[in-house]
This record gives C-alpha cells, structure tokens and sequence, in this order.
C-alpha cells in the first residue's frame, strides 16, 4: 500500500538525493515533496515490520518520520 510520512530535518536536494540513494534497494521507489512543511516520502509499504525498518533507517540518516 502507498503511504506518505512527514519527516523533520529533510532540508534540499541533497537530503532527498541520500534518502533515494540509500532506501530505494531496500523499499523500490520513494517520492520526496519538498514542496511541503514538513517535508514528506511516499513510498510502497507492505508491512508493519516493513514501515519499522523505514523509520530505524531513516533515522539512522538523520531524517525523523513524524507520527
């Protein structure tokens, strides 16, 4: 299923450039709005193990998915 986190701390291209870079092997495609405040992903997630591991790596970089 399709969902869509806000995350803190995503700033620029460059920090969309290493979310992509680093998650998309792991979870396929993410798209990265940085029209939006606070900025948002949307990717495929298929399981709550799925989205844990989502928001363990994106914190390990930095970027902290919003509840």
């Amino acid at each position: 299923m399709k969902k869509t986190y806000k995350a803190n701390n995503i700033n620029c291209e460059s920090c969309k450039n290493l979310i992509k870079a680093s998650l998309e092997d792991d979870f396929g495609t993410i798209d990265v709005d940085l029209t939006k405040t606070p900025k948002e992903i949307t990717l495929e997630i298929n399981s709550n193990e799925e989205e844990n591991k989502l928001k363990e790596e994106m914190k390990d970089l930095g970027f902290d998915i919003l509840d």
